[in-house]
């Protein structure tokens, strides 16, 4: 387990050459992740609509990391300005974040072209 989150963030285009943001996480996710996942977020500030996850050099996800997780997806929610894609997850953070309905708020894909082609 690692204590250390990295986001790698970098830019992408949908097939019809939408701009999209990418968040690659790497390191374990949890309550110690919260400023670098929040502080990448909000500085976003608009500059884009479209944000995929990528949790593909993700090992190990907590409560209190999904809880993080959660947080930042309401918030794009309730901006209403930005449509959030999630994938690379292992098939049990795939379940779990199922079960506690973060599929509501983000849509979930297996790799990074499904998620492109879904913008």
């Amino acid at each position: 387990m690692q204590d250390t989150t990295r986001i790698t963030q970098r830019a992408a285009n949908t097939a019809s050459g939408n701009p999209v943001c990418i968040f690659s996480f790497d390191g374990d996710i949890t309550s110690t992740a919260k400023e670098v996942i929040l502080s990448n977020y909000h500085a976003l500030d608009g500059a884009t609509n479209h944000l995929l996850l990528d949790f593909t050099s993700v090992e190990y996800i907590n409560s209190s990391g999904i809880a993080i997780i959660i947080q930042m997806l309401l918030e794009a929610s309730k901006s209403g300005q930005r449509r959030v894609g999630i994938y690379g997850l292992s098939p049990h953070f795939n379940k779990v974040f199922t079960m506690v309905g973060i599929n509501k708020y983000a849509a979930m894909h297996p790799n990074e072209s499904a998620a492109l082609g879904a913008i």
